[in-house]
């Protein structure tokens, strides 16, 4: 599978240099880091959670967990983890579990990490579990400007 139709539109929209890190397929961020040899912590990875509000995206580094607990506390909402329909209901562009972290892509509320704030290069899925999309840390800022930023993860 090439880079989901969103995800490309979305670089091409906001002129974003990048490049594809092509990897033996994988099913999850620790899986990935390993086969692109590229450290865990330099890729963002989304997890979707969903309330009566609607679903909202949490952008956090690869090796980290969402602290859901904090984040209900801080957003005061009731948030849990959306399910795998309702995932592949979301991202119809992509395949199962490669959920990439660009929200406003998506037209989906998203927070991001503070630990991916300050990173040199930034890796994360492009829509298959078999490239990752690589830009500048600069550039991943720019593709999610306006977004609200805070700590909502922890590492293992």
């Amino acid at each position: 599978m090439a880079v989901a139709e969103t995800v490309r539109r979305f670089l091409e929209k906001h002129a974003v240099d990048y490049d594809l890190v092509l990897h033996p397929h994988t099913g999850s961020s620790h899986e990935t880091a390993a086969a692109a040899h590229v450290r865990e912590d330099h890729i963002a990875k989304a997890v979707i959670v969903k309330d009566a509000v609607g679903y909202a995206m949490v952008v956090v580094p690869g090796c980290n967990w969402v602290e859901i607990e904090h984040l209900r506390k801080e957003l005061q909402r009731d948030l849990h983890l959306a399910s795998e329909e309702q995932l592949a209901k979301l991202f119809c562009d992509c395949e199962a579990g490669a959920v990439p972290p660009l929200g406003p892509a998506y037209g989906i509320e998203t927070f991001l990490d503070e630990a991916l704030t300050s990173l040199a290069n930034v890796y994360f899925e492009s829509g298959d579990h078999e490239q990752l999309v690589h830009t500048r840390g600069d550039d991943f800022r720019t593709l999610l400007g306006g977004v609200r930023h805070g700590f909502y993860s922890h590492a293992d």
